[in-house]
């Protein structure tokens, strides 16, 4: 741990490791903010530091910059920040970035990431008491780069109250694509038509939500859902500290084979999944595929519910949310649709049976719109030392940005719902 700065009203500390910051402390700044979510957890972020999944011997080398009271006992604001030699686990693609820097001549790496390793999850990203601290936070880490001599900074999938930090002149924005379920519908009177009010309801069952996709949609679901029953296989559902050591044994056995037979090997260990099921096991819903009785496929989600937070133009948008996001599974043996029953379907009839809001499906894949995911877009921010590769991006952003608003624009004129 560093400090990089003392004043009258703070105290600005570089840390090696997120084990070096108070949980507590961490965890309270992060509730408040503006969109939090399990992977921005202290105990999240030390499990990959300690299990050996996100640390400097893979190449993330932590440096949480961070804002205390002038007494160094307060933690006021900080961020998970990583400087990198590699691109590797982060989802926002910028290959062709480094490759420019090295036809040049130039080093691209190290880089600094904002972000959580392996994680394609929106959030907050600055935990802070308020935006001027967590703009202080952000000029920080750019000012230690320029100081090391680190090329870039990369804020990666940010939440709103981050995009508007990002509105800064150093900072370019850049936006992909992801695609999230989202748990209502338009309520429809006796005789079946929307209600002119545009009420919405949360769906009933998993039947009530394929009566909303259209024909051709519903038939593939169903279609797929009868492969998988017609092969034998049943499920088991494990929530939080239900699921046991077994399970997570066995889910890891599923997690490392579907790595493995892609030619790489898992980015987590098993200490890390060890840790989570020892710090954080409420975050977790594990669904597991048997045949014979015997288990032959698995998939992971987290799970959170956020607290309610009241505002003066009440909305449903402020009520309390339960969210789940997609993120792992595997299987040991092949089954044809099981991955979508496991990664889709399974997920999607337990967030409606228990009342979640939001189901978010992870980075890439149009093939999700036709289980009813839809798309949504995400952001992100940059900063390059160099001033002419800098310009030279910030019209590759400009050209790509008006490529990524047709390509939504595409992508919703094929609703897969009922008109």
């Amino acid at each position: 741990m560093r400090v990089a700065d003392v004043s009258s009203d703070y105290v600005t500390r570089v840390h090696s490791s997120p084990l070096q910051l108070d949980a507590l402390q961490w965890n309270t700044l992060l509730a408040a903010s503006d969109a939090p979510t399990p992977f921005m957890r202290h105990e999240y972020l030390a499990a990959l530091h300690s299990s050996g999944s996100a640390c400097a011997k893979t190449g993330w080398q932590p440096q949480f910059v961070s804002l205390y009271s002038s007494d160094g006992a307060q933690l006021l604001a900080s961020a998970p920040m990583y400087v990198k030699d590699h691109s590797y686990g982060e989802y926002i693609f910028d290959w062709a970035w480094a490759r420019a820097y090295q036809e040049h001549g130039l080093r691209y790496y190290p880089k600094a990431v904002v972000a959580v390793p392996y994680t394609p999850v929106p959030g907050t990203r600055f935990i802070c008491q308020n935006s001027l601290q967590a703009n202080r936070i952000s000029r920080e880490q750019l000012l230690f780069c320029e100081q090391k001599g680190i090329s870039s900074v990369h804020q990666l999938f940010i939440s709103e109250a981050d995009r508007q930090l990002a509105s800064t002149p150093e900072l370019m924005t850049r936006q992909t694509v992801q695609f999230h379920w989202t748990n209502q519908t338009p309520k429809l009177l006796a005789d079946g038509t929307p209600c002119p009010d545009g009420t919405l309801e949360t769906y009933g069952s998993f039947d009530h939500f394929l009566s909303t996709l259209a024909q051709d949609k519903r038939k593939k679901i169903r279609a797929e859902r009868r492969k998988v029953a017609d092969a034998g296989i049943t499920w088991r559902t494990c929530v939080g500290k239900d699921i046991t050591a077994s399970d997570w044994d066995f889910f890891y056995r599923c997690y490392e084979r579907t790595y493995l037979e892609h030619g790489n090997a898992p980015y987590l260990t098993p200490a890390f999944f060890q840790a989570m099921a020892d710090t954080m096991p409420e975050n977790w819903a594990l669904f597991i595929a048997q045949h014979n009785g015997q288990p032959i496929a698995s998939s992971l989600i987290a799970i959170q519910t956020l607290a309610e937070r009241t505002s003066a133009d009440a909305s449903p948008a402020h009520t309390p949310r339960r969210i789940a996001y997609g993120r792992y599974w595997g299987a040991l043996g092949r089954v044809d649709s099981l991955h979508f029953e496991a990664c889709y379907y399974q997920p999607l009839q337990w967030c409606i049976d228990n009342g979640y809001h939001r189901f978010e499906g992870g980075a890439q894949g149009e093939h999700k719109m036709a289980r009813g995911l839809l798309p949504v877009v995400t952001h992100s921010a940059h900063w390059l030392a160099h001033p002419q590769f800098a310009d030279a991006v910030a019209r590759f952003l400009e050209r790509e940005g008006a490529g990524i608003d047709n390509y939504v624009e595409h992508l919703e004129g094929r609703n897969p719902f009922r008109a």
